[in-house]
C-alpha cells in the first residue's frame, strides 16, 4: 500500500480541458501510466483521488463504501464554488442516493426503460428523426445539425416519454445548459434550479389531478396502487433528473458522433454498407468520447483500499471514466476509433448500481439517427473545419454548441 502526500498533478487543476475533441487531456495518459490512483487538485481548492484505470474504476463503482451523496462535505465537485447549497425543498434524486434508498427508488421506475418498452418506442423515434431530416433537406445550406436534429430529437423523445409539453423545450433547455456550465456562478445556478423545480412541480400536480398515459402518469397510478398515495416530491425530483439527462447526453453524442464519422470516412463506410454494425459503432463512439466523465465521482464512507492506495473516510474520488475508456490494458489501440471493436465493457454509462437508467433509450436513438442520417443524406459533410467548431469545454457534459453541415 502506498501513501501519496502531494498532488500528483501539481500544475494541473481538475477538470482538465480536452485539448483535442477526440482525445482525453494528455495528462490522463501520464497519470494512468505512472499509477492507478493519484491525489489531484480541484478548481474549488479541494483535493480528491483520481482513479485512472478501467478495472479500478469499475471496482470503485460497485463498492458500497463509495457514496453518491453530493451533499457529503467530501464529495468532489468540479465547479469553482465546490459543493452545492442544500435545498430543503428538493428531494434527493436517484443520482444522489445510496443503498438501500437507491435500490428501492430505482426499482420503482426501471420498468419504464426495459429493452422491450424501448422497442415499442422505435417507430415513433424513427418518425421524429425522419421529420427533422425532411426539414433539413427542405431548408437552406449550411444547416446547424445541433438545432436541426441533435437537440430536438432527444428532447422530443424525452418530453413524450415523461409527458412534458415540447412547447416548453426552450425553457428547460436553457436552464439545463446553465446547470451544466461549470463556470456559472452559484446564484445563477440556484435560480435555474428553482425555476425548473417550480415548472415541474406544477406539471406533476396537474398529472396527479388527471393522470396521463406517460411515465409520470403511470408512476402516479403505480405509487397510489402500491403505497396508497403518490410521492409528489420524489416525482418532481425524478422528472428533474430525467428531463435534463434524457436530452443533453444523447444530443451531444449525436453531434460528436457525426463529426467523428465524417472525419473517419473509412469507418463511416462500414455502417453505410452494413447497418447491422451500427450498434457496435454506437458502443465505440460512446467509449471514444465518454462525454459525462465525472458522473462517476464518489466519496468514501469508510477507509478503503483501491489500486494499492488507502483512501480515507470522507475523501472524494474521481473515477476518471474517460481515462478508463482509453486504458490500453482494457482496449487494444484504445486511442483509435474502431467501429468493429465490439467492446461493451466501457464505462461511458457508468457501472454498477448507478449505471445510466436510460442507456437502452440512448442506444436506440443513436442507432436510428446515424442509420437514417447517412442513408438519407449520404453526401453530408462538415461546413467548417473541426478546429473552428465550438466544443463545450465549459460543460459537465462534453459536446458541441453548434455543428454546421452541408451536402
Amino acid at each position: 500500500m502506498t501513501e501519496v502526500a502531494e498532488p500528483a498533478t501539481a500544475d494541473a487543476v481538475f477538470p482538465l480541458v480536452r485539448s483535442c475533441p477526440f482525445a482525453p487531456p494528455p495528462a490522463y495518459e501520464k497519470l494512468r501510466e505512472s499509477g492507478p490512483v493519484h491525489r489531484v487538485k480541484l478548481q474549488s481548492g479541494q483535493e480528491a483521488w483520481a482513479i485512472t484505470r478501467l478495472e479500478d474504476v469499475r471496482q470503485m463503482l460497485t463498492d458500497p463504501r463509495f457514496s453518491s451523496d453530493r451533499f457529503n462535505p467530501g464529495f468532489p465537485f468540479l465547479t469553482k464554488q465546490g459543493r452545492p447549497v442544500r435545498r430543503t425543498n428538493f428531494t434527493a434524486s436517484l443520482i444522489n442516493m445510496d443503498p438501500p434508498e437507491h435500490g428501492a427508488a430505482r426499482r420503482e421506475v426501471v420498468g419504464e426503460f426495459t429493452v422491450r418498452r424501448m422497442k415499442a418506442l422505435e417507430p415513433r423515434i424513427q418518425q421524429i428523426v425522419d421529420e427533422h431530416i425532411d426539414a433539413i433537406l427542405a431548408g437552406p445550406k449550411p444547416a446547424d445539425l445541433v438545432s436541426a436534429l441533435s437537440l430536438p430529437v432527444p428532447s422530443l423523445v424525452i418530453c413524450e416519454l415523461l409527458g412534458v409539453p415540447y412547447a416548453d423545450h426552450e425553457f428547460f433547455q436553457v436552464r439545463s445548459s446553465t446547470l451544466l456550465n461549470r463556470d456559472v456562478d452559484q446564484d445563477t445556478r440556484v435560480k435555474a434550479v428553482d425555476e425548473l423545480q417550480e415548472y415541474l412541480d406544477r406539471l406533476v400536480a396537474g398529472k396527479e389531478a388527471d393522470p396521463t398515459d406517460d411515465l409520470l402518469g403511470r408512476q402516479i397510478l403505480k405509487q397510489r396502487e402500491e403505497h396508497g398515495e403518490a410521492d409528489h416530491d420524489s416525482l418532481v425530483s425524478l422528472a428533474f433528473l430525467l428531463l435534463i439527462a434524457g436530452h443533453e447526453t444523447t444530443a451531444n453524442m449525436i453531434s460528436l458522433g457525426t463529426v467523428a464519422l465524417l472525419e473517419n470516412p473509412g469507418q463511416l463506410e462500414l455502417i453505410k454498407n452494413d447497418p447491422g454494425k451500427t450498434l457496435d459503432a454506437v458502443e465505440e463512439l460512446l467509449r471514444y468520447f465518454t462525454i459525462a466523465e465525472f458522473a462517476t465521482s464518489r466519496v468514501a464512507t469508510e477507509d478503503v483500499e483501491i489500486g494499492g492506495q488507502l483512501i480515507r473516510e470522507g475523501e472524494g474520488v474521481l473515477g476518471l471514466s474517460y481515462s478508463g475508456n482509453r486504458d490500453e490494458t482494457a482496449f487494444e489501440n484504445a486511442g483509435e476509433l474502431d467501429l468493429e471493436r465490439g467492446a461493451r465493457h466501457h464505462v461511458a454509462f457508468g457501472f454498477g448500481p448507478h449505471q445510466c437508467l436510460g442507456q437502452n433509450l440512448a442506444r436506440m436513438e443513436l442507432q436510428i439517427v446515424f442509420d437514417t442520417l447517412f442513408r438519407r443524406i449520404p453526401e453530408l459533410k462538415l461546413a467548417a473545419p473541426v478546429d473552428q467548431l465550438p466544443f463545450k469545454h465549459d460543460s459537465s457534459i462534453f459536446g458541441l454548441y453548434c455543428l454546421p453541415v452541408t451536402w
